[in-house]
């Protein structure tokens, strides 16, 4: 069974970005163009990222392409885990 990371990065952000409960994230949404992550925002991510999956981001993987959308996380985080 594939590991879910997109539910679990979802509730992160829902409980530590998204103050109201109508806005409905979808994997694709910009996580920058919805204004829901500011750059401190953004390195509160990686840290849980680092923290919940035991990894370390690296500077020049802290891009859009890795970390913009739950679909991003979710492809960089099958890169960045496969053995």
């Amino acid at each position: 069974m594939p590991v879910d990371y997109k539910n679990a990065v979802r509730a992160f952000i829902q409980t530590n970005f998204i103050l109201s409960q109508e806005i409905q994230l979808k994997d694709s949404d910009s996580l920058l163009d919805l204004q829901l992550v500011d750059s401190t925002g953004f390195l509160e991510l990686v840290g849980f990222l680092e923290d919940h999956y035991g990894i370390k981001v690296a500077d020049d993987e802290m891009l859009p392409e890795n970390l913009e959308s739950l679909d991003n996380i979710e492809q960089y985080l099958v890169r960045k885990l496969k053995p």
